[in-house]
């Protein structure tokens, strides 16, 4: 069978580039794991050194680049490098965020600019570095990592910031897709629901979050992180080359109640 006749071809990213930022656990080491498992060249960054040392020790190939994506001189150096290493970038996975739940009356306004400066304003910056080769090249593919509260409001969980954040790239997603949809570059966002990383321990970990994880969504359970597999090298390959603009939620129902 030829590859444009098997249909999991177009899933496949043998020798592309792709750069993963928060690639030190959770769901960006498990994005970064997906996306070698399909041939792609990948680029890890985040600020823990020492853990993507280890997992590029993990991934044959793999560029650990450890850096901070709040600092604009951060993001143009991540860019130059994986330029430097492979003289492209096909794939940039904007997934680093961070988040501290508090009401928003005593949230410290200092906070809800830090985590702004993380969740969107970061993704805009690098987006924007690594778009310009992207342009050069006449393709390229972005996947923001959004939330299911950039989608609806967080409720019994109180963060404005982040849910301020998380809206606000989902917007930016839709309006890089229409500004480039006729350059070659397709921007999309994944919005995952409630899923085991560095922000949601307590809420795993302990029975009373998993018990108001059963009772608010409608599949009964939070996700596990194999289950954002699929629609990542969906967007990441050519399987979606008609699709840009979109916003794909990963939720068990959580947005369709």
């Amino acid at each position: 069978m030829s590859d444009s006749d098997d249909p999991l071809a177009r899933f496949r990213l043998d020798g592309r580039v792709a750069v993963v930022t928060g690639a030190s656990a959770g769901i960006g080491a498990r994005m970064a794991r997906v996306l070698h498992g399909a041939g792609a060249l990948v680029v890890l960054a985040a600020r823990r050194a020492g853990l993507l040392e280890a997992l590029a020790g993990e991934l044959p190939g793999a560029v650990p680049f450890p850096c901070d994506v709040s600092r604009d001189q951060d993001c143009d150096a991540l860019v130059e490098a994986a330029l430097a290493r492979h003289g492209r970038i096909d794939v940039l996975v904007n997934n680093a965020g961070i988040g501290n739940p508090l009401p928003a009356e005593e949230e410290p306004r200092q906070q809800f600019r830090d985590i702004v400066a993380v969740n969107l304003t970061a993704a805009f910056v690098l987006t924007q570095a690594a778009a310009r080769p992207m342009l050069e090249q006449g393709s390229g593919v972005v996947v923001n990592v959004a939330s299911v509260l950039g989608l609806v409001a967080s409720g019994q969980v109180p963060q404005a910031s982040y849910t301020a954040s998380k809206g606000g790239l989902v917007n930016l997603t839709r309006e890089l897709a229409v500004q480039w949809a006729r350059r070659g570059i397709r921007v999309n966002a994944i919005a995952p629901g409630w899923f085991p990383t560095d922000l949601t321990t307590e809420m795993f970990e302990e029975e009373s979050g998993r018990a108001w994880l059963r009772r608010n969504t409608p599949m009964g359970r939070g996700g596990e992180l194999n289950e954002l597999d699929g629609v990542l090298l969906w967007l990441a390959g050519d399987a979606s080359s008609f699709v840009t603009g979109q916003v794909i939620a990963v939720d068990g129902g959580w947005t369709a109640v």
